[in-house]
């Protein structure tokens, strides 16, 4: 099992930030590896809505459909996939920080399999890097006016 959790205060309100990171469509401005995104349900993001990301991760590509497992608008965003070369759990949770801020966690956690399983070692501290990366060019987009 790897479980990785990171966290970053963004200076705006909780739901724009909410609103921005659970948005699929924008997955590509601030998360490094994802390089493409596709819709498999219709937008917007709903309980069941579904979408399949391209991805660049420890040498290798990766394509993996998400299912939205859980939303409570502005607080919580879960999705899950089943499928692929590591199933994946990833959490957002927002939060109210001090003076408007928004205090977000991600977490991601899945059982790897196949290469990822004799690398998960390694996996979860190069998902921990990446993360922290994703919510520092997310925090950068969002508090750069």
């Amino acid at each position: 099992m790897v479980h990785v959790e990171v966290q970053t205060l963004i200076r705006r309100p909780r739901h724009e930030v909410a609103a921005y990171a659970a948005n699929p469509d924008n997955a590509t401005a601030w998360y490094a590896n994802i390089s493409a995104v596709r819709w498999e349900t219709p937008a917007p993001v709903s309980l069941g809505s579904r979408f399949t990301f391209t991805a660049q991760f420890l040498g290798r590509e990766l394509t993996y459909t998400y299912e939205v497992t859980e939303l409570v608008a502005g607080q919580r965003f879960v999705m899950r996939t089943a499928q692929g070369p590591f199933p994946m759990e990833t959490t957002y949770t927002w939060q109210d920080g001090p003076d408007g801020a928004t205090l977000m966690t991600l977490r991601n956690r899945g059982e790897p399999a196949g290469f990822f399983r004799i690398a998960s070692p390694l996996l979860a501290v190069a998902m921990k890097r990446a993360n922290n990366a994703d919510l520092a060019k997310l925090k950068s987009l969002l508090e750069t006016p």
